[in-house]
């Protein structure tokens, strides 16, 4: 989720437990061929061995139009080592869908399978390669055809936002139309869109038929949602439990080292407003992360901003 889940709060995310693996934010491949240092910009985790600092693989994500250029930024990226290469067809911002990225793609299911096939033959046959996408464009009537290509193409794991790009993020998301994908293609399937909480996952699951499933957004809401998707699964934790599995005061230390992180990673004039970002979606979950925003939402200075996250315990 470009602008959110970057490396920052991919590591804070982490920590927390729970997640299996991570995918970059996209990577966007025009005709030329990126560098390393840009490479390494999106995800510095290629120099940790393709992990976080907690030790969770990370996939890098590519996004583009063109087989060729795709092909050949995808070879320079799979020899930094990443946990395999994630192809974005699922993108509904109108700057990359009017240069025919993205979910744009979605009316054309043959270039779909030209730049899957285009990578699958330009990285080491170890590498998974993977795609995302949503049900469509402006309707979800080409969501088999489209699934279908990606996987006749070479993907060997195929994420599915449940919902088409002109539904954007407005709920709901529809999981069984996941489920229709799921059992036209004889790879995995993953679930995404619309998680924030348990409850959720659980029905997510019983809709979608999918084991699997990705977090964005619900995730950035309770950083413990997946640890608590992992206590569900084992049987302690009930579904219908509303409460984070992550109380505040376990959150506010995250928030700190999140906060050290921006100040060692942004520019000055990004730092206030990525943590005031972060905190107006856990206000969602958490009453607290309200108050914080409410104190925080003026501030723009970082040397304010660190007063107030050392005064309420988040950096000691």
């Amino acid at each position: 989720m470009e602008g959110l889940l970057d490396f920052v709060l991919r590591d804070i995310l982490t920590r927390a437990g729970g997640v299996d693996r991570c995918v970059s934010e996209f990577i966007r491949v025009t005709h030329s061929l990126l560098n390393e240092r840009t490479f390494l910009r999106i995800m510095p985790e290629l120099a940790n061995g393709g992990c976080t600092l907690s030790g969770v693989p990370v996939r890098a994500q590519l996004l583009g139009s063109d087989p060729v250029s795709m092909a050949e930024n995808a070879a320079c990226l799979a020899a930094l080592g990443p946990h395999g290469i994630d192809l974005n067809f699922g993108c509904p911002a109108k700057v990359v869908n009017r240069h025919g990225g993205g979910a744009m793609l979605l009316q054309h299911p043959e270039q779909l399978h030209s730049i899957v096939s285009a990578v699958r033959r330009a990285v080491p046959a170890h590498m998974p390669v993977s795609a995302k996408m949503r049900l469509g464009f402006n309707d979800d009537s080409r969501a088999v055809e489209c699934a279908q290509a990606l996987a006749d193409g070479g993907a060997e794991e195929l994420v599915v936002h449940a919902r088409t790009k002109a539904d954007a993020y407005r709920p709901p998301a529809y999981w069984e139309r996941v489920n229709d994908i799921r059992l036209a293609v004889n790879i995995p399937v993953v679930a995404n869109g619309e998680i924030w909480t348990v409850d959720d996952a659980r029905r997510c699951r019983q809709a979608s038929g999918c084991e699997h499933l990705m977090l964005g957004r619900g995730m950035v809401a309770d950083p413990g949602l997946a640890r608590a998707i992992r206590q569900m699964d084992a049987g302690t934790h009930e579904p219908l439990r509303t409460e984070p599995v992550v109380p505040w005061e376990d959150v506010l230390p995250l928030m700190g080292a999140f906060w050290e992180l921006v100040v060692a990673r942004l520019e000055r004039r990004q730092q206030a407003g990525r943590l005031k970002q972060w905190l107006n979606f856990m206000r969602q979950r958490y009453p607290q992360a309200q108050e914080a925003y409410d104190a925080l939402r003026t501030l723009h200075d970082p040397v304010l901003v660190r007063q107030w996250l050392v005064m309420h315990d988040a950096i000691k």
